[in-house]
């Protein structure tokens, strides 16, 4: 892999403001950092919104805890989840170099030629194919399903207000991947799960878009965030409590028992607390009430074992 040459602005002082693991990131020799942060591993907070949802397929489906799967599942959240986004960067490379947060990314910033962002997209996604030979062949084929809209994720934030929930439909397909790979059968319940994880993933990819909407509108890059306009808070309320109803609803056509149903109280009063504490104008609120659903979707996965195999 080749790099150009790093210029001033590509020292540690530029790590990106939101990097979770800025003293590791910066210890990495420059190509390396470079490369790591490509694939957004100084950010793990996407690695755990993209497996959760896998997990909660797995453990609602009442298999116990396979433990080698989610490994494997993990695995295959850490890869995929680097794949897009060195995907999401090579496509909005231009884009990127106009918002203040994202100019410094590798290949915005050129310290990574596209060539070279190409390779190790490529590297990644191999491993994402060893994980997927570890699911049974049905389970490949609905993971394979979701290739079509990782491709065209980068472009919706062109063509509608609404990318993030072009985004909910790419990064909780795990629900469904995680459940098929264990049974085929209460399908219902499945797309109950999917249709929770997808409302969760707008309310919180919305929350994230807080950071950007000013520079957003400069460059003409649409969001709910910036839909939403000063109803984002109620918003948030509403998308939530709509991935709680259908979870719920999951809940409910597996196991019709209300004890069942108060498994979901933890997760409901986290997800209560992120919406009543949100504080758009404030820079740092939004990112912390983001990286938050790291919990959020840990206490979901509590709930999906207990109610799966109770």
């Amino acid at each position: 892999m080749t790099t150009h040459d790093a210029s001033p602005a590509s020292t540690a002082d530029n790590i990106v403001p939101d990097s979770e693991h800025r003293g590791l990131v910066a210890r990495l020799p420059q190509p390396l950092r470079d490369y790591a942060m490509l694939g957004r591993f100084d950010r793990p907070i996407g690695w755990w919104l993209l497996f959760w949802p896998c997990a909660w397929g797995v453990w609602l489906a009442g298999t116990g805890w396979q433990p080698g799967l989610i490994a494997w599942m993990f695995l295959g959240s850490v890869a995929m989840r680097s794949a897009g986004c060195v995907y999401n960067d090579i496509v909005d490379a231009d884009l990127d170099r106009k918002v203040a947060r994202t100019a410094e990314r590798p290949v915005a910033s050129g310290r990574v030629s596209k060539k070279a962002a190409w390779l190790w997209l490529l590297i990644l996604c191999g491993v994402g194919l060893i994980v997927l030979l570890q699911l049974r062949p049905v389970a490949q084929i609905v993971a394979l399903g979701s290739l079509v809209l990782v491709a065209a994720y980068p472009f919706m934030k062109r063509i509608t207000w609404w990318p993030q929930a072009w985004l909910g439909l790419v990064f909780t397909w795990g629900a469904p991947t995680g459940w098929v790979a264990m049974r085929s059968d209460h399908l219902p319940t499945m797309v109950a799960l999917y249709a929770g994880a997808f409302f969760w993933c707008i309310g919180y990819d919305t929350i994230y878009a807080l950071q950007d909407r000013e520079d957003d509108a400069l460059v003409g890059i649409k969001s709910s965030a910036r839909r939403l306009g000063n109803a984002v808070k109620p918003g948030i309320f509403v998308l939530y409590g709509a991935a709680l109803g259908c979870w719920a609803l999951s809940f409910w056509l597996l196991r019709p028992d209300w004890l069942a149903l108060l498994t979901l109280l933890p997760v409901a009063l986290h997800l209560l607390w992120q919406a009543a504490t949100l504080d758009p104008s404030d820079g740092h609120n939004p990112l912390a009430r983001f990286r938050s659903n790291r919990m959020a979707g840990l206490l979901l996965a509590a709930a999906c074992f207990v109610v799966g195999n109770a």
